[in-house]
């Protein structure tokens, strides 16, 4: 099978234009879902599924899935599928999700274009609300085509203005029928950057993820007293600020410490609210998130029990009150035997190098896992960057693992 590189850095370029940023290095995008960026993308790829011979069809919370039947495929035999998203955060790369999308989509055109005669139909997929940027908790459509979020809960989520998603979908003609089903592929894979330095630095160009990291979201308020900055003696003071600051530094410790047992343990406090938060105040609040991650789920628990004790130990020290709620956990998820080994078995074929390594970063790919055979495919990202304007794969590279990614589809799709 030939990957044509220009057919598809057009098709990812063009991608871009949609949402375009202005920025000094790098190229950026803006795509929130439901918005005109959003719309025009869409139709887009849905203009290049048609032309490339696969039908077409949205289901109720937008999932775009492009069905290719070959001539030589049982119609109604389970399909293979591949895909990622179209939707980005504010100011990020033109990588992140169209990579996926249409690698899967120049897999398919290089199987036609090769005469191959896969047993299966193949589906190319974009999945709906990936990042999560607009509507709170993003993997939405890949959450409801796996049944891990009923359809009608979805299309209630609402942006930050009260806008349901079902209604951001109708405003842009995206909210279609019926639900794309995980459950019903033979296997799935997708294509991502690898968003971390780990290909780059190993000279390799593809990664073939072992499994995805657990995550588990706490929330945790800390309410101590807001007084003036000037005349509150440091004695009589209760600052929520103080205390929180505490606390991240005693979790940074009960991370760095469990590294020793597990070394791709990592916690994040990366939202805090401070109120009132003015300058010549003393913080009366602050609400913060912690963000665990690990291939060990024992980990996890280790470090957010560890959180807990801290902050029951730092409010019994400090003149303040402290909760931690716990409402978001998942465990880590190994990918498919199967799947992987035809991802190395196509790039032994390809005569490229395949590396194993884990995803620190969740994606679509950790919903669908749960309900068939799945895989998790990485392309080099330059310095690790991503969520950026100069988050950048280099288009040698992105053909390269798109080669992996056709050749692995095959092998799925001929079993």
């Amino acid at each position: 099978m030939h990957i044509n590189q220009e057919r598809l850095r057009s098709d990812i370029e063009s991608t871009a234009e949609f949402g375009a940023v202005p920025t000094d290095e790098g190229r950026g995008r803006t795509v929130l879902t439901g918005s005109e960026a959003d719309r025009r993308a869409r139709e887009f790829l849905c203009e290049r599924l048609r032309d490339a011979g696969l039908t077409v069809a949205i289901d109720t919370v937008g999932n775009i899935v492009g069905r290719w039947i070959p001539e030589t495929a049982d119609p109604n035999a389970a399909a293979v599928a591949t895909g990622s998203h179209l939707d980005s955060v504010p100011e990020g790369g033109i990588f992140d999700g169209p990579l996926g999308v249409y690698a899967g989509l120049e897999s398919v055109r290089a199987m036609q274009e090769a005469g191959l005669e896969p047993t299966r139909p193949i589906e190319v997929v974009s999945f709906t609300e990936e990042e999560g940027q607009r509507f709170d908790g993003g993997l939405i459509g890949s959450a409801v085509a796996s049944g891990e979020i009923d359809v009608a809960d979805a299309l209630e989520i609402e942006d930050v203005d009260g806008v349901p998603l079902g209604d951001a979908l109708a405003d842009i003609g995206y909210r279609g029928e019926g639900r794309a089903d995980a459950a019903e592929w033979d296997s799935w894979i997708e294509l991502h950057v690898e968003q971390s330095e780990r290909l780059e630095t190993a000279g390799s160009p593809a990664g073939v993820v072992t499994s995805i990291v657990g995550l588990s979201r706490c929330q945790i308020d800390i309410v101590g007293e807001a007084d003036h900055a000037g005349s509150t003696l440091m004695g009589e003071r209760s600052d929520a600020l103080a205390a929180a600051s505490e606390f991240v530094l005693a979790v940074e410790e009960a991370v760095n410490e469990r590294c020793a047992v597990s070394e791709t343990a990592v916690a994040t406090v990366g939202k805090l609210d401070v109120a009132p938060n003015a300058p010549n105040v003393i913080p009366g609040s602050v609400s913060l998130t912690l963000d665990v991650r690990d291939v060990d789920y024992d980990s996890i628990s280790h470090v957010i029990d560890e959180a807990r004790s801290s902050l029951d130990r730092i409010a019994a020290d400090r003149p303040v009150e402290a909760t931690l709620e716990h409402p978001w956990d998942r465990a880590p998820i190994e990918m498919s035997e199967r799947c992987r080994a035809a991802l190395h078995d196509a790039g032994a074929a390809a005569d490229l190098d395949t590396l194993d390594l884990h995803s620190g970063a969740g994606h679509d790919t950790m919903h669908v896992a749960g309900v068939t055979d799945a895989a998790l495919l990485f392309a080099p990202s330059r310095d690790g960057i991503s969520h950026n304007p100069r988050e950048w794969t280099d288009w040698e590279d992105c053909a390269d693992a798109t080669r992996v990614l056709a050749g692995a589809l095959a092998e799925l799709a001929t079993e």
